[in-house]
């Protein structure tokens, strides 16, 4: 990755585990708790903990997890293992606790790795208007010659989040630090040499608290605050990178999910910025609203400059997924406007993915 900026917020992430790796874990309240756990392994093992069978071997095949409480993790319900197993009308935890672990009963302590954003492979990814000349107000990052690319690629991502400090103000407020990475792979262009067209690294840490109140018929669960550094670490004039404090405002009610998530870009000297003008392209802030219906999760992103004239921009994503074969699932993506990726930052353009997703956002 590139120069200091891209270093810095990860040996200061890596200092944050090392500071915090003695923080203790509690036991878990509630066996609800376990449902949001993303490996098998782990979820298993705070079966056993928190139902007393603590001398068991862990199970390694994801079968073991099935045959313990079938039906726990259908897409389509959250219904949890202790209205299953113990029969006394648990109501379920929410869709935003199932994820950040918010009530006292779905703590789990930390260093449990969990899922952070969508998980997928995209082996079709078209764009109807593929970026040949990245450009920039700033020079050094303009290119000078029209690059062969195809309009046809793959996309893949990853994303991983994992809590680094149970409980920072006594029983409130949890630190998180995340991690995502989303490629785009020229794969079938054979005269390039099939290369990775632009790659984008995104680690952030973020603080979050359990929040209860009632807007509209919606439940405010979650309120969070962090610092996001988002770069493609390369060198000029392919070379962009930004670094954001971001706030997080998570809604909810039955089956759907709005997270809120305004910014604040920090800003960088002239001569070191390589998208001075971004805030106006990719945003000031952005909508998730998530909804599932019947094994189906949809997705649609809105994001905006908030900003008049020349300087209004922004995009728009719908995502799909639904289920295929046990824990494989169908995903569809459809974007259109400015800033899919870093390097396409002040580009626009239709963008339509095909493929499969191991882990959606609920």
């Amino acid at each position: 990755m590139k120069s200091p900026r891209t270093v810095v917020p990860l040996a200061w992430l890596a200092c944050m585990l090392a500071t915090l790796s003695h923080a203790q874990n509690p036991q878990p309240n509630d066996i609800r708790a376990c449902t949001a756990i993303a490996s098998d392994a782990l979820r298993l093992a705070c079966y056993d903990q928190a139902s007393g069978r603590v001398n068991l071997p862990v199970a390694h095949k994801r079968t073991d997890i099935h045959s313990l409480a079938p039906g726990v993790f259908s897409r389509d319900t959250h219904v949890t293992p202790a209205a299953t197993l113990a029969g006394d009308g648990v109501q379920p935890l929410s869709l935003l606790d199932s994820r950040w672990e918010l009530s006292r009963e779905s703590k789990l302590g930390t260093f449990n790795i969990r899922g952070y954003k969508p998980v997928y492979f995209l082996p079709f990814f078209a764009s109807s208007n593929q970026n040949r000349l990245p450009h920039s107000p700033n020079p050094d990052n303009t290119v000078q010659q029209s690059m062969p690319l195809q309009n046809i690629e793959s996309k893949f991502q990853l994303s991983l989040k994992t809590k680094v400090w149970q409980g920072v103000f006594g029983n409130a407020g949890d630190l998180w630090v995340a991690y995502t990475q989303s490629s785009r792979w020229q794969v079938y262009n054979k005269r390039l040499s099939r290369p990775f067209r632009e790659t984008n690294y995104e680690p952030e840490a973020m603080l979050v608290f359990d929040t209860h109140y009632e807007v509209l018929g919606w439940t405010g669960r979650l309120l969070g605050i962090g610092i996001n550094h988002q770069s493609n670490g390369r060198s000029n004039p392919l070379s962009r990178s930004w670094n954001r404090v971001i706030a997080d405002i998570g809604f909810e009610r039955k089956g759907w999910t709005v997270m809120i998530r305004p910014w604040w870009r920090i800003p960088e000297t002239r001569r070191t910025n390589d998208n001075p003008d971004i805030s106006d392209y990719m945003g000031r802030g952005e909508v998730q609203i998530v909804h599932e219906w019947h094994g189906q999760e949809f997705g649609l992103m809105l994001r905006d400059s908030l900003r008049g004239g020349r300087r209004q921009h922004g995009a728009a994503q719908l995502t799909w997924s639904f289920p295929l074969a046990g824990n494989v699932r169908g995903y569809m993506e459809l974007f259109k406007g400015y800033g899919e990726s870093l390097i396409d930052y002040n580009h626009n353009a239709t963008y339509l993915g095909l493929g499969i997703s191991l882990l959606d956002w609920y």
